[in-house]
């Protein structure tokens, strides 16, 4: 096991041991400080890298082991930074993978809750009572609209008679009104004068034709009588 492997295994708090790992909140929140600290780390070495720049410059070929000296300071100072670099690269993965793997606890923990939730919701709901409501829901949809239609449809009170039938009775009608009207007519009495006993000049006889007719024909609807002579 490698000394590194070591000191993450004993590493830690006695709170965080206790709780059997540091949360994702308490984790992200290291890692943010670690960046801060090597971000400043960066700026000095930065600076210094400069400072050892400029003193070789100025010393030159006045004084080379002065000058020397200082750019192996900044060699060093260089290496230094580019570590720290590569740091800060692997912090950021690790803080990104850790955000992610929180944001995703995160989600899936709502996810069991809503399933939960569901299971929950569902555990009075029978299915087979599911398909009669809506047998029943369908059923009377469609007796409320056989009773729409049968009301919107116009009304046909009394199409049930025969016309033909009618028509036949009102001609029963027509002829006792006509014989009714015939009983009523006076005939012309028959002269009381006597027949000349020998042929002659018969006298003026005058006949009268009556001829009545109803006014009412085959389905006209006004009665009466109309007399001819």
């Amino acid at each position: 096991m490698s000394k590194i492997s070591k000191f993450f295994k004993g590493g830690g708090s006695a709170a965080s041991k206790g709780r059997g790992g540091p949360s994702p909140q308490e984790a992200l929140a290291r890692l943010r400080e670690t960046e801060e600290m090597l971000s400043k780390k960066q700026e000095y070495l930065e600076t210094r890298i400069e400072r050892e720049l400029a003193v070789a410059r100025q010393h030159g070929t006045k004084n080379k082991r002065a000058a020397l000296q200082a750019l192996k300071r900044k060699k060093r100072y260089e290496k230094q930074l580019n570590q720290i670099d590569g740091t800060l690269s692997t912090i950021e993965f690790q803080r990104e993978a850790l955000e992610n793997s929180h944001t995703n606890t995160e989600v899936l923990k709502n996810m069991g809750y809503a399933a939960q939730a569901m299971k929950k919701v569902h555990e009075n709901m029978d299915l087979n009572k599911i398909d009669d409501l809506m047998q029943d829901i369908t059923e009377q949809q469609d007796v409320a609209q056989e009773i729409s239609d049968a009301i919107s449809n116009r009304a046909t009170f009394g199409d049930e008679f025969d016309e033909d039938e009618l028509m036949a009775e009102l001609e029963e009608l027509e002829q006792e009104e006509l014989n009714k009207g015939m009983r009523d007519v006076r005939l012309p009495s028959v002269p009381s004068t006597s027949l000349p006993s020998r042929p002659g000049k018969m006298p003026a006889c005058h006949f009268t034709f009556l001829m009545i007719k109803p006014c009412c024909e085959r389905g006209e609807r006004k009665t009466g009588f109309q007399i001819s002579i």
